[in-house]
């Protein structure tokens, strides 16, 4: 029971870690504003590690590679974390290709996720209270998902159907591909 709760524990701060270097990275490809409590955040959370390697790792355009890099480590050192509390042994190439799958794949998870609280929140707070700070941020990071779906839905009684779409879309990708290739992977070791 204590290492469940330990594993728990860990996996859960590490996955926190991974979303702040990648929402980094987002915000900084979507071009979102800097001059708001989240990016703030973000950027004091992560700088302690973003900025002594982005004097190594350079950005590539609007890509904050420091960021991103820092992300896939992370998940690599989770993921061999987990894999070795769990008992397995890293013997094999094959072994050490799964692990960098998964570490990827636990990125473009966690990315998902991201787009999708964001999507949730940009709708509950358009009904709420528009005018946030955070709404500008919001708008920055769901407006490459929503934007294609409200061309194709049109808004029924002035209510935007699109925020829901893009929640169920998302699901499905994480619920069919992420976990099925995740399983996949595994079946590597």
């Amino acid at each position: 029971m204590f290492a469940a709760a330990a594993m728990f524990v860990l996996e859960t701060l590490f996955d926190l870690l991974t979303g702040a270097f990648l929402l980094r990275c987002i915000l900084q490809l979507a071009r979102a504003p800097f001059q708001n409590p989240l990016s703030q955040l973000i950027v004091a959370v992560t700088n302690f590690a973003v900025r002594p390697v982005r004097r190594v790792v350079p950005a590539i355009g609007r890509l904050d590679t420091a960021s991103l890099l820092l992300a896939l480590l992370t998940q690599l050192l989770l993921q061999s974390i987990l894999l070795w509390l769990g008992g397995v042994a890293f013997s094999t190439a094959q072994a050490y290709a799964a692990l960098f799958g998964l570490a990827a794949l636990e990125l473009v998870k966690i990315t998902l996720y991201i787009l999708l609280y964001a999507v949730i929140f940009h709708a509950l707070l358009s009904w709420i209270n528009p005018h946030t700070p955070f709404a500008p941020v919001l708008d920055s990071l769901t407006r490459p998902v929503l934007r294609p779906l409200r061309r194709v839905i049109p808004p029924l009684g002035g209510v935007d159907l699109s925020p829901l779409v893009a929640c169920i879309f998302i699901e499905v990708i994480i619920l069919f591909f992420i976990t099925a290739f995740a399983a996949q992977l595994l079946h590597l070791f």
